[in-house]
């Protein structure tokens, strides 16, 4: 059951502490081993048993040390100065998840999800193999691998009756929902059919899916669910999976899936504030009163140096000027509330902000920010900014980890999507304005 999944535990955005079986950790040189294991060798055929007894000691004591030393990590090899810089000290790179504060938003009860980091990191270990025989293998524009795991553990978790998608794109997303329920009916909504890339490229398009896209494309506000949900044998709207990937303002999509009747949503892009192209749940809930919420303007603040830095480091890092509009308006996108794509755009003020906020926390059951799979110096990816993450779910400094999960065999760039995935329940019983 979707119910069971939930507690009544204290909501808190830091991950689970993880799996304390592994010390391995990463290194940066491997000229020093091979050196010691070149001069043992020499020793043994020099015959000095007594040496090579002791330059064994020597190097089972150098691996114990070496194996939990967070100093040593993996970089490649087209890595910039800046960038080495960076990660040449995984203690400093781990503490600087969320030192820019990750605004969470508060749920009615404080309830949080069942699963654990250490389920998230079963999960991967399933996930990864399913990753590589996907059938698009470049999805530029769409979800990378973060996500994808995101979405198939979250749904294999929950175990829905029907899982609806706005926005398809070229499949991919519809193909991961398949990777987690093999026998559950899919509805795709998307204003181009995905069997249209085929013509240029890999796309998935689903035996068990009812399409309302191309010429039949409806958007998901204007869909009677009742009616189509009845005609696929469902009767429980709250027993629906709702996975929003369609860049439209979220705060609109929420309003929406309240009126319909529908209770477990998931959001692809939850931009953050400063972000995006249109109105997220993380903006909307990025406000003073919630901890790690809120911002400053002032050229001259210790926020402001600190984006002034990292904005030369992270390709999503939002420096003061691009974060404040007129008036130093932060909230949402330098005070404007972004729908469809950035096509509409609307200016709105700190009050109308700020009851929005309460609108959500008054239907809000739970909320819960997907952590990033791993930390920049294992993924080497360079976009969103880990100050306004949550902790990853492989420790920083954890190659081993990250090796023996299978993800060393991926390529770096799949690992540059991450946007604050989402899953919210909400109440079944809403009045929204």
């Amino acid at each position: 059951m979707l119910e069971s999944v939930l507690s009544a535990r204290r909501s808190s955005p830091k991950a689970e502490d993880g799996d304390g079986d592994d010390e391995s950790k990463t290194r940066k040189h491997v000229s020093l081993p091979a050196r010691f294991a070149k001069f043992v060798s020499g020793s043994v055929r020099a015959g000095s048993v007594a040496q090579y007894i002791v330059l064994s000691v020597v190097m089972l004591f150098l691996g114990s040390v070496l194996s939990r030393s967070r100093s040593f990590v993996c970089v490649g090899p087209n890595e910039t100065l800046p960038r080495l810089a960076v990660f040449e000290n995984i203690e400093g790179l781990a503490s600087e998840f969320g030192s820019l504060g990750v605004p969470w938003c508060r749920s009615k009860q404080g309830r949080k999800v069942d699963w654990t980091t250490k389920d998230l990191l079963k999960g991967l270990e399933e996930f990864v193999p399913i990753y590589e025989a996907r059938p698009i293998k470049n999805n530029m524009f769409g979800m990378g691998f973060d996500h994808s795991f995101g979405l198939w553990f979250m749904v294999r978790w929950l175990k829905p009756d029907i899982m609806i998608e706005s926005g398809a794109f070229k499949g991919h997303s519809t193909w991961v929902l398949r990777q987690a329920m093999p026998e559950t009916r899919i509805i795709s909504l998307s204003p181009r059919h995905p069997e249209k890339y085929l013509k240029k490229g890999p796309a998935y398009v689903d035996g068990n899916c009812t399409y309302f896209a191309g010429k039949d494309f409806v958007d998901f506000g204007n869909v009677d669910w009742v009616k189509v949900l009845l005609m696929h044998g469902i009767s429980n709207l709250s027993r629906a999976l709702i996975f929003f990937d369609d860049h439209q303002n979220e705060l609109k999509r929420l309003k929406q899936a309240l009126k319909a009747g529908f209770r477990h949503l998931i959001f692809e892009d939850n931009y953050d504030t400063g972000t995006g192209d249109h109105y997220s749940l993380r903006q909307i809930c990025d406000q003073f009163y919630i901890r790690g919420g809120g911002h400053s303007c002032f050229s001259d603040s210790d926020e402001a140096r600190i984006r002034a830095k990292r904005r030369k480091f992270w390709e999503k890092a939002v420096d003061t000027d691009e974060l404040c509009g007129e008036g130093e308006a932060w909230w949402g996108v330098r005070g404007h509330m972004r729908d469809d794509f950035n096509h509409s755009s609307k200016a709105i003020s700190l009050s109308e902000h700020f009851q929005n906020s309460r609108f959500v926390e008054s239907v809000l059951d739970v909320y819960w920010e997907l952590p990033p799979v791993a930390g920049p110096s294992l993924t080497h990816q360079t976009r969103y900014d880990p100050a306004r993450a949550t902790d990853p779910i492989i420790e920083e400094g954890r190659f081993g980890q990250f090796h023996r999960l299978g993800l060393t065999r991926l390529d770096s760039t799949v690992f540059n999507g991450y946007t604050q995935m989402v899953y919210l329940q909400v109440s079944s019983s809403p009045t929204p304005s």
